[in-house]
């Protein structure tokens, strides 16, 4: 395949992704408290996809393409769980830099420390960035595979803007300018995902550390994140629901997997 159609796929689906996140926080400008209401269900969905998008794809693939590269001889060993910690930890730790008083806070009414707008900028065009270079790095792998990562990224991002979109109407910005601020911290998104493309062929032999890297963000998310808010739902009603979707989310992704791996011959 030549590299016209992989560069593409990776602008049309980063770019389908970060417009797509932003509709959770499009609606909550146009219909506040209805979405507040139900963004918890998001997440639910969001943790099934991510989980599933790292024990089914990602993790697979980090195997398959750190036995290629061994064998290719471009290293000599590559330990999967080792950079999958690393991505844990790495995350961890990055949070703690840039969030350093919360993780995606989406309940912007009961905020423990009042942070200020351009950290809740910065540390969402870091994640942004980091995301679209997950994304660039699983379509040098296989084209499968980086359709459901971005569609991973899309789903866990989509709550996430709802809660950045709360906290900065909730600093008093006008919509049209939470509206501009989130779409260009979108866009570095699209910046990550182009570096891991020029990047090309030289980083071949990071492959495998970047998919376990990656596994691990997801990891982080959907444990320290997504499945907390499960967890804080005590309504019988909403619990189930929310349980429900979670499975739903790694279900689908199953599907996916198996169905784009199919057509694809892998």
């Amino acid at each position: 395949m030549s590299e016209l159609p992989v560069l593409i796929y990776i602008l049309f689906f980063t770019l389908v992704g970060s417009v797509f996140s932003l509709m959770g926080g499009i609606f909550l400008l146009l219909k506040e408290k209805k979405v507040l209401k139900y963004s918890h269900f998001l997440a639910a969905f969001a943790a099934g996809t991510l989980l599933g998008t790292v024990f089914f794809d990602l993790l697979p693939e980090a195997v398959e393409e750190g036995e290629h590269v061994v064998e290719m001889g471009l290293l000599e060993d590559v330990n999967i769980f080792f950079w999958v910690l690393f991505g844990i930890l790495g995350f961890f730790l990055l949070e703690r830099f840039v969030h350093w008083f919360h993780h995606h806070q989406h309940d912007y009414g009961e905020e423990l420390v009042k942070p200020t707008v351009p950290l809740i900028v910065l540390g969402d065009s870091v994640h942004n960035f980091i995301d679209g270079v997950a994304i660039g790095a699983t379509f040098l792998v296989s084209i499968p595979l980086g359709i459901i990562t971005s569609l991973a990224v899309a789903a866990h991002e989509i709550p996430q803007e709802i809660g950045d979109f709360g906290i900065l109407l909730h600093k008093g910005l006008k919509r049209k300018k939470v509206l501009l601020i989130n779409f260009f911290s979108a866009l570095t998104a699209v910046v990550g995902a182009l570096i891991s493309f020029v990047l090309g062929e030289r980083i071949e032999a990071t492959l495998p550390i970047l998919l376990a890297i990656t596994a691990g963000f997801f990891i982080y998310i959907a444990a320290s994140d997504l499945i907390p808010e499960i967890h804080h739902e005590n309504r019988k009603g909403f619990a189930v629901i929310e349980t429900t979707l979670m499975f739903l989310g790694v279900i689908i992704i199953w599907i996916f997997v198996n169905v784009l791996s199919g057509l694809s011959g892998q």
